[in-house]
């Protein structure tokens, strides 16, 4: 049994905020570049996570944990 990830949770919760403010965006005031990139970024750091999670030595593990931290 694997035992619970908060960085994941955590992860997923903001991507769920970001969808939907991606969407307010969209229909309410229609800022569609602001929206397309907050998008691409915000949903990207869980991504990026998941990547690091099969590295293959503890600094590529680091690196790409960076580059999920940047999108924060």
């Amino acid at each position: 049994m694997q035992k619970e990830n908060i960085v994941y949770n955590k992860a997923y919760l903001f991507a769920i905020r970001i969808v939907k403010a991606y969407e307010f965006l969209i229909k309410e005031k229609k800022m569609y570049k602001v929206a397309e990139q907050l998008l691409r970024s915000g949903t990207s750091i869980g991504a990026n996570l998941s990547e690091a999670n099969g590295a293959i030595s503890k600094a590529d593990f680091s690196a790409k944990v960076s580059i999920a931290i940047k999108n924060v």
